[in-house]
């Protein structure tokens, strides 16, 4: 269970935090609701308590590293199908919430982005899978999201 106030990860929409807990009537049964306002557009979403997959606490600055690391390794290979195939199985990973499975998205598009140009889906998901990493690792560690993003930029520069 979750903290009022706390930081988790909603996967498919980001960093949020925690602003309630409410209990309403579903189908004749009371269930109790994470209310989440997502940091990057302040929607709120309702998420129920009981959920496995509906939230997670941000990735321990511990692990971090991990991340990084996965970042800085441009020694893969980048898939040269086609967009629509590539945009297909990133979205799927980026859906999982997972840090990981987000950095190697993010990873492949920067290296895509050194032999063509992208298109506008493809920047557009590049900077939706930096921004939900800059902001989990800037609230899992305190570091200036400004920081992480020079970080980043440095490995692919």
């Amino acid at each position: 269970m979750f903290n009022l106030g706390e930081h988790v990860v909603c996967p498919g929409h980001g960093v949020g935090q925690i602003c309630s807990v409410e209990t309403k009537e579903l189908n004749g049964e009371m269930k109790s609701f994470y209310i989440i306002k997502i940091i990057s557009n302040g929607m709120k979403i309702m998420v129920p308590v009981e959920s496995k997959d509906g939230v997670r606490g941000l990735m321990p600055s511990t692990e971090i590293g991990g991340v990084f690391e996965l970042l800085k390794n441009q020694n893969v290979k980048v898939d040269m199908s086609t967009w629509n195939r590539r945009h297909r199985e990133y979205t799927l990973k980026v859906k999982t919430g997972s840090l990981i499975e987000i950095a190697d998205v993010l990873r492949q598009l920067l290296l895509l982005k050194m032999t063509k140009k992208l298109s506008f889906g493809e920047r557009k998901m590049l900077d939706q899978c930096k921004d939900l990493i800059v902001k989990e690792i800037s609230l899992s560690t305190g570091s200036p999201e400004n920081d992480i993003n020079q970080k980043i930029d440095s490995f692919y520069s």
